[in-house]
């Protein structure tokens, strides 16, 4: 199927790449010119694994990109709309799902034969049928569910995993607003065989998407607050307690051989300093304002927001407990990409950390093994190491913020550099034992 996708961010590109390997037509959309170059000359402008292979297979036979909205669409079946709804003074921000529809419609206003337009951005519930219905019919004089097909196909793509998760999917959404769009998403995910398809419409496949993402903020900030309980008790730790919950038949499945297999989302409820990234703490925002705004107060997600918004604070007390007065400290943070495996900084609990820090005094350095955002505000001042070796070569104190496995040889750098820094794991993933002042959130 000829396929085109307005967007070209992780959800986008990775969209589009995997579609193209697995054999549709497919024409990547942006507005960068120089994003769009890149694409074409197999360069992924991300850094998701598994993406660089794609374009590899893919660029100049399958897949390619372009600036070309119009035409774009005009040469394709199907459109979906990949671009960002960021949040904005606490709610989503829903302009350039807005822009893409108007520019869309326009192109179909001189297109022969119906054409199907599918939203893939995660929008709060209604936006489908409303908003993007109302721009693609105003621009095109067409009719949804008559000469236009419009549906809600929601991603649910992990960065730092983005690629193995589209190929393969443990759920596809099929949201349309009459059962011929669903017949077109169907026949877009025919190759995916296995994974089992739930065919709705279009407000309903909305909020399975905020609500997927409302559960493992939950479950974060969940872990989060019993981290904080157990601080206060004293002698119970929260890494112990969570492995006590994930023993549950709820969490483990124990196979007939004895063996036994945890499930994914129990790393989601480990304790560590907050979520961030380009999906969930938007998404809650999201839901929330929508709540308020039809007249219900969303109290447990309201929680969770504010459990995650003082998380950060957790690493501090444990900081003070040994520097009260951070005044001239020397401090390594380790860890800007809001997760490992993505140069993702957007959220990140990292920018709190050093906000907080600097606020107090500290001479802050940071390093990530990929993330590199030379331009972030929260930057300014923060020296940016090259290696984990410069990071803690001369640091009072070192924060682990990020879970990266080269974190772990953190123990052997501390003693090739001969140093005993306050040692704060944010993440609980270092042992211990091997540092000489070690605190861990929830411990």
């Amino acid at each position: 199927m000829r396929v085109s996708i307005i967007g070209t961010g992780y959800v986008g590109l990775v969209t589009g790449a995997c579609l193209a390997d697995v054999g549709h037509d497919v024409t990547c959309v942006d507005v960068e010119p120089a994003k769009v170059d890149a694409i074409n000359a197999g360069r992924a402008p991300i850094h998701e694994p598994g993406l660089p292979e794609l374009l590899a297979r893919t660029v100049g036979r399958s897949l390619r990109a372009a600036t070309d909205l119009a035409a774009a669409v005009r040469d394709s079946d199907i459109t979906f709309i990949a671009v960002g709804t960021p949040a904005a003074e606490g709610r989503i921000d829903l302009r350039y799902v807005g822009r893409a529809a108007e520019q869309i419609g326009a192109a179909l206003r001189a297109k022969p034969g119906r054409h199907t337009v599918v939203v893939k951005s995660t929008v709060i519930p209604g936006t489908t049928d409303g908003l993007v219905r109302e721009r693609l019919e105003a621009g095109s004089g067409r009719r949804a569910g008559v000469d236009l097909g419009l549906g809600m196909n929601p991603e649910f793509l992990t960065e730092g995993q983005a690629v193995a998760d589209f190929m393969g999917p443990d759920r596809i959404v099929l949201g349309g607003i009459d059962a011929a769009t669903r017949d077109v998403l169907a026949e877009i995910y025919a190759p995916f065989e296995g994974a089992p398809r739930i065919r709705t419409n279009n407000k309903t496949a909305e909020m399975i998407k905020y609500a997927s993402n409302a559960a493992l903020a939950t479950m974060i900030s969940f872990a989060n607050e019993f981290g904080r309980l157990c601080s206060v008790l004293g002698d119970v730790d929260v890494a112990d307690v969570m492995k006590g919950v994930h023993a549950s038949a709820y969490f483990t499945s124990r196979l007939q051989d004895g063996r036994t297999v945890k499930a994914p989302i129990t790393s989601f409820l480990e304790a560590g300093c907050g979520f961030g990234g380009s999906c969930l703490p938007k998404d809650v925002t999201a839901l929330v304002a929508q709540g308020r705004q039809l007249g219900l107060p969303m109290a447990m997600l309201g929680s969770v927001l504010e459990i995650n918004a003082t998380q950060p604070d957790e690493l501090l007390r444990l900081v003070r407990k040994h520097v009260p007065d951070l005044r001239g400290a020397r401090v390594a943070l380790l860890g800007i990409a809001f997760k490992p495996d993505t140069d993702d900084v957007r959220e990140s609990p990292a920018f709190p950390v050093i906000r907080r820090l600097r606020e107090a005094g500290a001479v802050v350095t940071a390093y990530d093994p990929v993330a590199r955002p030379v331009s972030h505000p929260d930057l300014e001042g923060v020296h940016l190491a090259d290696s984990l070796a410069e990071a803690v070569r001369a640091a009072q104190v070192v924060l682990l913020v990020t879970r990266w496995p080269e974190f772990q040889g953190l123990p052997a750098e501390l003693a090739a550099a001969g140093i005993e820094p306050l040692v704060v794991d944010g993440r609980r993933v270092l042992d211990p034992a091997g540092f000489r002042r070690y605190e861990g959130i929830g411990r």
